[in-house]
């Protein structure tokens, strides 16, 4: 386990990272000891820095949801990170400098009516407890290089984890339906990346059903003494892969039945 000090060292180097869009070396790399659990406490650590700041929490996101990644990643669970007030976007325009290497995930936004806690929840207490799902697009981000800049190695779960799961913007639009009137697992997206199809999936590819990592993540905040609160947003995980954008890019996100928009980075 890393020590404090040390945690709070790595969690400035993401906040200025972040700043400067100059990414950081593997965390991993440095410290070969470095679990999971640093790199939630990391994640924690940078977190606070930005509530101090000013920030609001809104929500959360859950990231390597499906079975290829968490084997490509070598964990047998997914992630999560946080989702910050000045992360969400409206559909149009996004500012590209906002970000260093930006990527574009298909997911559905599950928004709470209710708190959800404690170590048992199931699927149907989340769809009780879910005042609405609607379409989302997840920009995810990487303040630590994907790929070692000398060996060419890609990073490690640790500093994904540590980098709050990747996350750095999200676009919800498109209708908002009550959890029961759709059919979740089938519901599917296409995206199209200036004009030609890159991604096409069904929310199935998120576990099965997505609220399955919705009943996770509550389980996993409660040995922190923390839940999953009324307003808040969560992200359930993307059905597709990510897709890389730079400025200029125009995606279009369309989710048959749940509606469809679309947004540029400038």
């Amino acid at each position: 386990m890393l020590e404090k000090d040390l945690i709070d060292k790595l969690a400035a180097e993401l906040h200025q990272s972040e700043k400067t869009r100059v990414q950081v070396e593997h965390f991993s790399k440095r410290f070969p000891g470095m679990t999971i659990e640093d790199g939630y406490s990391v994640s924690r650590a940078w977190m606070k820095l930005k509530l101090a700041q000013g920030r609001q929490v809104r929500g959360h996101k859950i990231g390597l949801t499906s079975r290829a990644m968490q084997q490509a990643s070598q964990i047998n669970e997914p992630d999560f990170g946080t989702l910050l007030d000045d992360m969400f976007f409206e559909p149009g325009e996004i500012p590209t400098q906002r970000f260093i290497a930006p990527r574009v995930e298909v997911e559905l936004a599950f928004v709470l009516k209710r708190k959800l806690e404690g170590d048992r929840i199931t699927v149907d207490d989340v769809l009780d407890a879910t005042e609405y799902v609607t379409p989302a697009i997840e920009i995810i981000d990487s303040r630590i290089e994907q790929f070692d800049r000398h060996t060419k190695v890609m990073r490690k779960v640790q500093d994904t984890i540590s980098d709050n799961a990747a996350n750095a913007g999200i676009v919800m639009a498109g209708k908002r339906v009550k959890p029961r009137d759709v059919d979740l697992p089938w519901c599917g997206a296409i995206l199209r990346q200036n004009g030609v199809v890159e991604e096409t999936g069904l929310a199935a590819g998120v576990q099965g059903h997505p609220a399955i990592g919705v009943a996770w993540l509550a389980m996993k905040l409660a040995p922190w003494g923390e839940a999953l609160q009324p307003g808040q947003v969560v992200l359930a995980g993307s059905f597709t892969r990510p897709v890389a954008a730079k400025k200029g890019d125009r995606f279009d996100a369309d989710y048959g039945p749940l509606g469809r928009f679309e947004f540029q980075f400038t």
